[in-house]
């Protein structure tokens, strides 16, 4: 409980007790009573009766401030002032169980908010100093010792240790490190030293972009909550109009007393206060967020998680994806050179990519490479390399290549990425990678399933045997392949065509090589963007880790705050209905319509708290 909220509790222990006092007493000097009833009212209340003039003041007439102090000053005009006080008191404490709830709600992101560094321990002049984050440069070497939050990305100069990534990625299972390994901010040093480079300036760094990732998220606003927004807006002084109308119009036209019609329209004005909707529906939201980042995905917005409910048509990139994105090198088929030598000029063409396929190739060549033997390297996108060996033009890459520079090649029929090299301008052999399925990928898929998803399609850059074979095991719905990144976009707003209105298409891609396909879909969804810039900038849900299953989990939370939103919509509104026309005939007192508001407030509050429970398969 913060400090202003026990602040707030005692102010309502003491209210309560001089209320108490007032009818335990009954002691025949009336005076003595009033004084007690507005004692209690002041103690209480005060600040709700300051808030609601400062907002006049602003030209905010109509929110629940106002309404809850015309309806209790009301009370105390025409002499009820035990109702007044009541009121205001259980108006408190209604807020103050809100105020709760939101605390625990936010609690709920506090481990992903605490991943902020406080201190780097940096070396300058053979000395280790402590100084902020911000103030560390590129290409310092810091210290981080056991139990230590790891301040900024960089990479492991000296030692090993295993990390806690829980806050960055919801898994508990530490990562083990050692020298050459990148190491990422946000992250907790578990057991060894390690003395880190520093690649990233902290305003660069994978935390900071997480940090401003959650604390905007809240700016972006659901339909919900924009409808409920407005809704208040007009909703407001509607019933203060036909309070003031119930108050006045009623004694003109009948016998009735103006007592009797002025207390109907105070009651009238106290179960109109907004406050179950006005709270409980961005709280649902919140909260939704809250569950979703323990999980490891961060959720930019609330609108977002709206849409995510309405999920119809999930389109996957494939490697990285739905495979590991771990490539091997299976077969070297040669011609007129060895297999190391294809293997050599090949690596040597991929020096500079970092690419999977790239990285493969390099890994099976397994020596150093003298980049001063590679010259004139071109990247053609969606094709492949053109790099100058050895004085020798060579050529890596895939049939498109090979048929733009007019070479006579072997077409390869394995199973697998088959990259095709020309030594100048004669083809030189071939070599086939191939990939893995992720075992999470088989888990995923089902649980699309099981969460109405109507289509689940896959796009890749891939050759069409691997796209198929790849689409018969995981039983996808449909695949596209040897598709360029425009080709891409392409077929994206042509599957956009498919959903239904209210239907939405996640694209989910490791957020760097698809960015023009996650900005063009309904929801961009970076997997793996742990440490990457691109996934965080690119994507309006960033999974921190490689598995897709989360956002299998994502539309689970997302359909459960949806659900949740709608049940404390239809319940307050329909509660406040029915009280609203009981006071309006009489039949409610102002004591029930306060149990009526501050009782709906604490059901609403509860049942959003409920998706704090969606836990993590």
């Amino acid at each position: 409980m913060t400090k202003k909220m026990k602040k707030k509790l005692i102010r309502i222990i003491i209210s309560f007790i001089l209320l108490a006092l007032a009818f335990l007493l009954k002691v025949d000097n009336v005076i003595i009573n009033d004084i007690l009833f507005i004692a209690s009212y002041i103690i209480v209340g005060y600040d709700i009766v300051l808030k609601a003039l400062r907002n006049i003041t602003r030209g905010k007439v109509f929110d629940e401030n106002f309404l809850m102090t015309i309806a209790t000053i009301g009370a105390f005009f025409i002499g009820e002032f035990p109702e007044a006080v009541a009121v205001m008191l259980f108006y408190q404490i209604g807020e103050l169980f809100q105020s709760y709830a939101v605390d625990k709600s936010r609690k709920s992101v506090a481990a992903l908010m605490d991943i902020r560094p406080d201190y780097a321990n940096v070396y300058r002049n053979e000395e280790i100093n402590r100084v902020d984050p911000s103030n560390v440069n590129i290409g310092e070497i810091i210290l981080i010792k056991p139990g230590e939050k790891i301040p900024l990305d960089g990479i492991v100069v000296e030692g090993n240790s295993l990390l806690n990534t829980l806050a960055l990625t919801g898994e508990s299972m530490p990562r083990s490190v050692t020298e050459g390994n990148e190491v990422l901010s946000g992250c907790i040093n578990n057991e060894g030293i390690l003395k880190v480079k520093v690649t990233k300036e902290f305003g660069e760094s994978t935390v900071s972009k997480i940090l401003d990732l959650v604390e905007n998220a809240s700016s972006r606003k659901s339909k919900s909550e924009n409808f409920i927004s407005k809704f208040a807006k007009y909703y407001t002084p509607i019933v203060v109009i036909v309070a003031i109308l119930l108050a006045f119009i009623p004694p003109l036209l009948t016998d009735t007393a103006f007592k009797t019609w002025i207390y109907r329209a105070l009651s009238f004005l106290v179960v109109s206060c907004p406050c179950a909707l006005v709270i409980s529906i961005p709280l649902s939201f919140f909260a939704g967020i809250g569950a979703s980042s323990k999980i490891g995905v961060l959720v930019k917005g609330s609108n977002y998680l709206e849409a995510l409910a309405n999920t119809e048509i999930v389109v996957c990139d494939k490697t990285g994806t739905l495979t590991e994105g771990i490539f091997k090198v299976r077969k070297v088929d040669a011609i007129g050179y060895s297999d190391e030598d294809l293997l050599r000029y090949t690596s040597y063409a991929e020096n500079y990519s970092n690419h999977p396929i790239a990285l493969s190739i390099k890994e099976a060549y397994g020596k150093d490479i003298n980049e001063k033997l590679v010259t004139k390297t071109k990247e053609l996108k969606g094709k492949g390399v053109i790099a100058k060996v050895e004085s020798k033009e060579v050529l890596v890459g895939n049939e498109k290549l090979m048929a733009e520079y007019n070479i006579n090649y072997i077409k390869s029929n394995d199973i697998g990425t088959v990259i095709y090299i020309a030594i100048d301008k004669t083809f030189a052999g071939s070599i086939t990678i191939s990939d893995k399925i992720k075992e999470d990928a088989y888990k995923a898929v089902k649980e699309f399933r099981e969460n109405n998803v109507k289509k689940i399609v896959m796009l890749t850059g891939d050759r069409e045997e691997i796209s198929k074979k790849v689409t018969k095991e995981l039983k996808l719905d449909k695949y596209y392949a040897e598709l360029l990144p425009q080709d891409k976009v392409k077929k994206v707003e042509s599957l956009m065509k498919e959903k239904s209105i209210d239907g939405k298409l996640v694209f989910i891609g490791d957020g760097i090589n698809d960015a023009p396909v996650l900005a063009l879909s309904d929801i961009g969804v970076a997997m793996g963007g742990l440490g990457s810039d691109a996934a965080i900038e690119a994507a309006d849900i960033v999974i921190m880790t490689d598995e897709p299953s989360k956002l299998a989990n994502a539309i689970k939370i997302s359909k459960k705050t949806m659900q949740i939103v709608k049940e404390n919509i239809v319940f307050a509104i329909t509660v406040k209905i029915l009280v609203l026309l009981l006071s309006a005939i009489g039949i409610a007192t102002m004591w029930a319509a306060v149990f009526a508001d501050v009782g709906v407030s604490v059901i609403a509050i509860i049942n959003a708290l409920r998706i704090l429970r969606v836990k993590k398969d």
